[in-house]
């Protein structure tokens, strides 16, 4: 969400074990919170309340703009929503997250909080228990904070690979994003907090975000986009979602009755509440009817929707007293079921910011992806004895995405270069996290002589290249909400640089510090790359002990990288062409957006259901790197597949380390019906750690709704019966091992 920070002036014992914040005492009992009684109880708790206590809890402040509306505290934060305190309903309190409890441009002087590494990192370990290991430590840190909701689970897919928020979410498959997100929300919420789920739905480009239209059919969207939110909330039982800037088919997210009360509310069952995204309410009466249940961060929007209108709407019978009833009823259910409303987060408290450091060290190191590692280059052998580190920044630390996501981390201050122009410059500042790559990497290389250069001098760096026995060129790409980046080309020049090192230094190594994909027109000539994303306030280390084979890497794209930006479904940024600089920055301030009166416009998702890898097989289009990829240090291999089929299908298989040490591997399982155009899914995984010459038996059952399609005549999901292709696969584009088997004819619910 955006932070309209310009327009105002802005003047923390945690328990030893993550997610276990709140004392036994303060703990909701078994009886106290069941899934089915949480709504009856609060129902009648609404049942006590009037019509100015019910409406109270309907809209929220945002507290940069709400001096004097409030009696209580106002943190700098998101979101703030006074309770009621005769009926026991408490003051809730909203930070944005996702990456740590943000404190984008240091709204509260002096707060710090630890910085997990990107999501497209996270996604990368294909392994929800470090997903939801970071989602407890930033719920932990959250609640020593006193907030009571973060604005976590950032599920939205990878359609266009330059989308500026792409950095935060968790790729482009639908299950593997869908559980990675469960596992996070879950995380959350096991500190008797909220998270939400956002944003729903379609948020999939940053340029024109507030006014883009887009458009897709009902079968292909609860096949991609939708079921990604589906398995989330299934898996993290999220108290609240969080409804998108955007317009879906014609309506807006945040007053779109076929989202929110007929996919997530009758369809889904879903007993939470729906909260708008800061500043995407257009209307009282629509949007209340259609399933919002709270605004958000009044100030931003260009009326206070949910307050005196609302109440006039009732009043009118526009709006019926039990849609109001249901809607306060929702949020009390979404804090009920966390345990937020009878265990309140009070009194700061105490961070074990050591401890939760290594958590956020152990996520980058398992999301790092070793591209790239021609003839063993890496790890760095002890023999080198001159290795000089170019560019990046490395010297300082380690760069990190902009916009609300943005944690001003522990471990030192960060350096911030404030940005003079672009949608993004009222709330974001280019910022490395203090974790030095340079420093790190001579700490684990203590017999080398490791030294830096800028690369501001491509002729300098290739001299300096070539007169040590190892060259390591940090690349970096800021990405940032609110923007999309214009193409897919590393910006100031540094394929240039990348390349004028590899033509004087045959051992080069790439780094990548990047939001999501970028070209590589160098990659013949540099014999090793390493995928670093942006790896959070341990970054540093993290990269140094990968490099240096203290670490085997273990990451796995959850993104395609293309070749060309020709082989996207789109091959330029939407939305670049229709805006100037002036109403791009409006279209991304929801605050200013009606101030231009910008019309919407549609973004035609073409390719459907099939995002990611799957448009690359549809097109027969070579990525430059297929979603799943990763190498590491150690081989694997799969023998003995046996696929069963009937009323599920499963794939029982050994995976055996055959290689010297120590390392994990992500098995892959694709799927598609024998006969059908329909591209491959990826329908199951699991990620396995192996010593050297182990070897264990894995049985993996894929997901029935990728095998099914979406049937809107039904309404639900059909596997048609028949014979089914089933790839155990180390990667999208593997077909080694394929095998198939007959799958038995079924319906599922919507």
């Amino acid at each position: 969400m955006v932070r309209a920070l310009h327009r105002v002036l802005l003047g923390a014992t945690l328990l030893s074990s993550i997610g276990a914040a709140v004392p036994a005492a303060g703990r909701p009992t078994a009886a106290q919170a069941p899934a089915q009684g949480a709504r009856a109880r609060a129902a009648a708790i609404v049942a006590k309340m009037t019509l100015a206590e019910k409406i109270a809890l309907v809209h929220g402040l945002f507290p940069p703009m709400a001096k004097g509306k409030t009696l209580n505290e106002l943190i700098p934060s998101a979101g703030h929503i006074d309770g009621v305190p005769h009926l026991g309903i408490p003051l809730v309190r909203e930070s944005d997250a996702s990456l740590g409890v943000a404190n984008q441009i240091e709204q509260r002087k002096g707060d710090v909080a630890t910085a997990l590494p990107s999501g497209l990192a996270t996604a990368a370990t294909f392994d929800p228990a470090i997903a939801r290991d970071g989602g407890a430590m930033i719920g932990a840190e959250a609640r020593a904070k006193r907030f009571s909701v973060l604005l976590a689970g950032g599920v939205n897919l990878t359609r266009d690979p330059w989308n500026g928020r792409n950095f935060e979410y968790l790729g482009e498959d639908p299950l593997l994003a869908g559980t990675m997100a469960g596992a996070h929300i879950a995380g959350v919420q096991s500190n008797h907090i909220v998270s939400t789920i956002k944003h729903f739905a379609l948020n999939a480009q940053e340029t024109g975000r507030t006014v883009v239209d887009a458009k897709i059919g009902e079968a292909a969207l609860r096949m991609s986009d939708l079921l990604a939110f589906q398995i989330a909330i299934e898996i993290g039982k999220p108290g609240s979602v969080m409804c998108a800037y955007n317009k879906v088919n014609g309506d807006w997210a945040c007053e779109n009755a076929h989202l929110l009360n007929d996919v997530l509310k009758r369809d889904w069952g879903y007993r939470g509440w729906v909260m708008s995204d800061w500043g995407a309410v257009h209307s009282t009466a629509k949007a209340a009817n259609a399933g919002l249940d709270q605004e958000s961060g009044q100030e931003l929007d260009h009326a206070i929707y949910f307050a005196d209108a609302l109440e006039a709407e009732i009043a009118a019978g526009r709006v019926p007293m039990a849609r109001l009833d249901d809607m306060v009823i929702r949020y009390l259910t979404g804090l009920i079921e966390t345990g937020a409303y009878d265990a309140p987060a009070k009194d700061a408290q105490a961070i074990p910011y050591d401890t939760h450091a290594e958590v956020a060290q152990r996520a980058a190191e398992a999301g790092i992806v070793l591209l790239k590692n021609d003839g063993d280059l890496l790890p760095l052998a002890r023999s080198a004895k001159r290795v000089v580190l170019i560019g990046g920044r490395a010297d300082v630390g380690v760069l990190s995405g902009g916009g609300s996501s943005q944690v001003r981390s522990v471990g030192g201050a960060p350096v911030e270069i404030p940005l003079t122009s672009g949608a993004a410059s009222s709330f974001a500042r280019v910022t490395w996290h203090a974790s030095s790559p340079l420093l790190a990497i001579r700490a684990a290389m203590p017999q080398a002589q490791v030294t830096w250069i800028d690369g501001s001098d491509p002729a300098a760096a290739a001299a300096a290249a070539k007169a040590a026995d190892v060259a390591i060129v940090f690349a970096t790409q800021w990405t940032t909400e609110a923007q999309d980046v214009p193409d897919l080309s590393l910006p100031d020049r540094q394929d240039d640089l990348i390349a004028a090192v590899a033509a004087a230094q045959p051992k080069t190594i790439a780094v990548m510090e990047t939001g999501g994909p970028v070209l590589m027109p160098w990659l013949a000539k540099v014999p090793a790359v390493l995928q670093a994303w942006y790896p959070g306030q341990r970054g540093g280390p993290a990269i140094a002990n990968i490099l240096t084979g203290r670490v085997n890497p273990s990451g796995r794209l959850p993104i395609t990288f293309p070749a060309s930006a020709v082989q996207a479904p789109r091959a330029a940024p939407v939305g670049l062409d229709r805006l100037t600089s002036a109403e791009a920055q409006a279209a991304a301030d929801p605050g200013h957006a009606g101030d231009h009166q910008l019309a919407s416009f549609p973004v035609d998702y073409a390719e459907g259901a099939d995002v990611g890898y799957r448009w690359y097989e549809k097109t027969r289009a070579t990525p430059l790197f297929a979603f799943g990829h990763g190498l590491s240090y150690t081989r694997f291999a799969y023998r003995n597949p046996v696929v069963t089929g009937g009323a599920k299908l499963s794939i029982s298989f050994e995976v055996v380390n055959t290689g010297k040490i120590a390392g994990a591997d992500v098995p892959q399982v694709y799927v598609a019906r024998e006969g059908s155009a329909t591209p491959m899914r990826l329908a199951a995984f699991r990620r396995v750690t192996l010593k050297p010459g182990q070897a264990t038996r894995v049985t993996l059952v894929a997901e029935p709704r990728i095998l099914a399609d979406y049937d809107i005549a039904l309404p639900g999901w059909r596997i048609a019966g028949g014979r089914y292709r089933v790839a155990l696969a180390h990667d999208a584009t593997d077909r080694a091992l394929v095998s198939s088997a007959t799958v038995a004819a079924a319906t599922m619910k919507p």
